[in-house]
């Protein structure tokens, strides 16, 4: 980026233009890419640049959206410097102009071989023993393969091990997620494998979709004109920074009331009201109390891990208050009276258990459930997230919430749904899971299990629970291989192979691979390292929160030789296939053919289509092309609105989606209708439960604004980097003054599972004996104090942690430059 940061270069009228969806949060904020070469710049006339715009006099107020950071000077393979400019689309449905703190930066992280971005991964590296090296993509993929082969002849593939992301925005997509699960469960065949987030391959709405509801039922429209939102477990100000911004919030303002009575015809209730469950308030919370005031606002701060109680007490009361539709119970629902019994609960228990009021339970359920008039059921649209995703049981979590949804018929009615607000945004699109069921792979690589494990864009060691084992296991074992790799003096590439599949197979080494943008903390453990491409620097489809299906084009390169990850599964893939055809084993040869992908737009062709994608169906007669509803030029033309999934067909011209499911009814389970599911109070967890009765404080964790995920980029950023030098965590005033802790001191977090390191961040919005603490981040990992307790699921109870904490250092160094002002908007 230039060294001026009081200036901008206009693009010209000649600048090529683009569609980029953010690749951050699930919301993907549509924004426009304009790129022209570094000697040339536009004029302020609005004839004169690209933008459009009159820069000779002053713009009215948010007719532009321009910063620093939203621009870059890049250098393309071929040498040639270009200025790119990338700004938000205010014809996008989803952001409508507006910019997040994340989305923003999008500019300054293209890489830049001089910029913050200079530490990307552009060649593929091998660590020789001591050190690491540059080495080209043959010799990479050659020991690579080799062991892989090797230890598949031996023992089949239960031994090949993979950590693997499954979403989509940043680095995932349909193309990729398609090119890396046809290699891993088609070629390979190996169930050893776990999700970027969570310890085993499944999903985080089991219950859910047990229940015949997809967790991405709506548009984010609904919650525009619904007359309550039920906001679970989620900070939407600072996760989906834009939906909170362009949606929910002008709903609670009254600026979407002239929709609602386009919706439905009547004299819309004034009035919305919100309702947060989350023991922590939020600054979400907050932001609303300013923006609206408080009297429409419920926040329910419910004892951690208590949300199942809440659900069934609330539900138990609106059943006999007869506020339920019963018609729709009646014909398109099965379960309802065995759910009744089971979750039966007061409101006085469920008050005593969750700690909320029974006169703020009944005020949750008169605002969300009690009919407008006899016979008129409120709009009450729930969103949840990582709170009860991660909590107390996901599965009993979820299948408790969705009885209460069913029952009341807040799903397939405009206004409604039930839905998560997600962290990435969704590509998904894999063969079907190879393994009868699945494996909590942590553990079994703790207990000296598998002998590859190739970590594909994710970052487990800053992530995954009881990380401190699982980090030390890891770094543990693939030491015994750098040992060997050590002795190894001008050996060849077969070699090199023999001695790490003998340090696997014999000795209880582990082989690390991994293929990611950045030499992240996994580089600690890992022997070959393969450079990923990101949107911008390939083509990539991913939809957003609302099922909104979009192409992020390419309109500059990666770094030196980096690939995108489906052309990266496709080398592998073809390099095997080589090794087997030399040998002549033609059977094996045919498991890995397939990959004859030229473009990462041939795996979207392959895989949107195999798996069974919504829209992947023919056309109709006006569509000519490839056969197939989606496609590359079609989601071009379609722009940053892009088209809601399942596509219904193409006509006029033009992609035509479904803005909400279930509408007819009909859900996704074998008899079409919508399942409820007993789910009966459990308590905390065993592990759980005795952490909370040793130790003090409870640990509540999740992201900041500014931080995107495990921080990759943002770890370069002196923006970011400077603010959180190392993760945060907010506690009581009261409860740091008894710990002699001033803001800044750094602090430890210790319990049975391990000990980590925190700024301290002191806020008088956190209750006494609880605690916030800065998620996923490089510098303190809170993974490293979570138990390893998970439900049947293997879905870990990540905000289910209790520690102690002491102060062990002063921080009079970030005192001088951080700013440790509330977070919070103080009201």
């Amino acid at each position: 980026m230039s060294k001026r940061a009081d200036r901008i270069a206009l693009p010209p009228v000649t600048a090529k233009k683009t569609n980029l969806a953010c690749h951050f949060c699930i919301v993907g904020c549509g924004y426009h890419v304009y790129k022209w070469p570094e000697n040339e710049e536009g004029g302020r006339a609005p004839h004169q640049n690209a933008l459009g715009l009159d820069f000779r006099k002053q713009l009215p107020p948010l007719a532009a959206t321009l910063t620093p950071a939203m621009t870059n000077v890049i250098t393309d393979r071929d040498g040639r410097r270009y200025n790119i400019m990338i700004v938000p689309d205010k014809g996008c449905v989803v952001n409508q102009g507006l910019s997040s703190t994340r989305g923003g930066k999008m500019a300054s992280y293209m890489y830049q071989p001089e910029g913050l971005t200079k530490e990307r991964l552009a060649y593929p590296r091998l660590y020789t023993g001591d050190q690491w090296l540059d080495t080209t993509w043959d010799k990479a993929l050659a020991i690579y393969a080799g062991v892989h082969k090797a230890i598949l002849d031996k023992e089949g593939p239960d031994g090949l091990g993979f950590n693997v992301f499954d979403h989509g925005g940043a680095g995932g997509g349909f193309e990729n997620t398609w090119g890396t699960g046809k290699l891993i469960f088609s070629a390979f065949q190996t169930p050893f494998v776990r999700i970027h987030n969570r310890p085993a391959y499944n999903s985080e709405c089991h219950a859910t979709r047990d229940m015949g509801i997809g967790e991405l039922n709506n548009s984010y429209e609904d919650t525009e004109i619904a007359d309550c939102i039920v906001s679970v477990g989620a900070n939407q100000y600072e996760t989906q920074t834009n939906y909170f911004l362009a949606h929910l919030l002008p709903n609670m303002q009254g600026a979407t009331r002239d929709k609602k009575k386009k919706f439905f015809g009547a004299e819309p209730q004034p009035d919305t009201r919100i309702v947060f469950i989350d023991p922590r308030r939020t600054p979400t919370i907050t932001i609303l109390e300013t923006a609206v005031g408080k009297d429409r606002l419920l926040h329910l701060d419910l004892e951690p891990g208590t949300d199942i109680a809440l659900f069934n007490g609330v539900f138990t009361y609106v059943v006999e208050q007869g506020w339920i539709d019963k018609d729709f119970i009646a014909q398109h629902t099965t379960g309802f009276e065995d759910a009744v019994k089971a979750n039966r609960m007061s409101l006085e228990e469920t008050s005593r258990i969750t700690g909320v009021s029974v006169d703020k339970l009944k005020q949750y359920a008169e605002w969300a459930y009690k009919p407008k008039a006899p016979g008129v059921l409120k709009r009450t649209c729930h969103t949840y997230e990582k709170g009860i995703i991660w909590g107390n049981d996901n599965y009993l979590i979820q299948s408790a919430l969705l009885n209460l949804v069913i029952a009341t018929h807040n799903v397939g009615r405009r206004g409604t749904g039930c839905v998560r607000m997600g962290g990435h945004q969704e590509g998904y699109a894999r063969p079907p899971y190879p393994g009868k069921k699945m494996i909590y792979v942590d553990k079994e690589i703790i207990e000296g299990k598998g002998r590859t494990l190739t970590i594909w864009g994710c970052n487990a060691f800053q992530t995954t629970l009881n990380a401190e084992a699982y980090r030390n296991a890891v770094l543990r074992r693939s030491e015994i291989v750098k040992q060997a790799m050590r002795k190894l003096r001008g050996a060849d590439t077969p070699r090199i192979v023999e001695a790490i599949v003998d340090a696997v197979m014999n000795k209880g080494g582990l082989f690390v691979t991994l293929i990611d943008l950045y030499p992240t903390m996994v580089m600690d453990a890992a022997h070959v390292a393969l450079p990923a491409a990101h949107p911008g620097e390939m083509n990539l489809t991913s939809m957003n929160g609302e099922r909104r299906l979009r192409l992020s084009e390419k309109f500059m390169d990666p770094p030196g030789v980096a690939k995108p990850d489906c052309l990266i599964a496709a080398d592998i893939a073809n390099t095997m296939k080589r090794l087997y055809e030399q040998e002549g084993n033609a059977a094996m040869a045919a498991r890995f053919a397939g990959f004859d992908w030229k473009t990462e737009e041939d795996a979207f062709n392959d895989g949107f289509r195999r798996a069974g994608q919504p829209g992947a169906g023919p056309i109709d007669s006006q569509g000519g092309g490839t056969g197939y509803l989606a496609t590359y030029e079609r989601l071009r033309k379609a722009g940053n609105n892009g088209v809601q999934l399942p596509i219904k067909e193409y006509k006029d011209g033009k992609l035509v989606g479904t803005e909400m499911l279930y509408t007819d009814n009909k859900f996704d389970t074998a008899d079409g209708k919508a399942k409820f599911l007993p789910s009966p109070w459990p308590g905390l967890a065993a592990p759980v439960a005795a952490q909370k009765a040793k130790y003090r404080f409870y640990v509540n964790n999740g992201r900041v604004n500014e931080v995107w995920q495990t921080g990759y980029h943002n770890k370069y950023d002196p923006h970011v980097k400077d603010r959180y030098p190392v993760a945060i965590i907010e506690l009581n005033p009261q409860d740091a003054r008894e710990l002699g802790v001033e803001p800044g001191d750094i602090v430890e977090l210790y319990n049975d599972y391990g000990a980590t390191y925190a700024m301290a961040y002191p806020d008088a919005a956190i209750k006494r004996n609880h605690t916030f603490m800065q998620f996923g981040w490089f510098n303190g990992i809170v993974g490293d104090v979570v138990t390893d307790w998970t439900d049947r699921h293997y879905i870990p109870y990540y905000k289910g942690t209790w520690a102690n904490i002491r102060k062990i250092g002063g921080g009079d160094h970030f005192r001088e430059g951080t700013s440790f002002k509330s977070r919070r908007y103080q009201t």
